[in-house]
């Protein structure tokens, strides 16, 4: 069962302001043998989809350093996960609206 409680940190942003991001999801690929962690700022773009954004952590390692994601084929899995949540969503949207 998952909690309520929200995971937060604070990062800061280009000009030095603390920034909220709240953590979405964390998973380990057994593709690449990484540790991602998906996480927003809770601003939206330009169509008013809110930013998400992805890193790699080491879940041991204090304090979290998050380290650039820079190939494609990692993108790729965290895109397939993420479509793979939206759906789930959704499908859990419409199960609730049915009822």
């Amino acid at each position: 069962m998952m909690s309520d409680e929200r995971m937060t940190f604070k990062v800061k942003d280009n000009n030095g302001k603390d920034v909220e991001c709240e953590v979405l999801f964390t998973f380990e690929s057994e593709e690449t043998n990484k540790n991602y962690m998906v996480y927003t700022d809770n601003t939206t773009d330009e169509e008013g989809n809110v930013k998400v954004y992805a890193s790699i952590y080491q879940p041991d390692q204090e304090p979290t350093v998050l380290e650039p994601i820079e190939t494609e084929k990692e993108w790729k899995i965290i895109e397939t996960i993420l479509d793979e949540i939206q759906a789930q969503a959704r499908e859990e949207g419409q199960a609730t609206d049915e009822q």
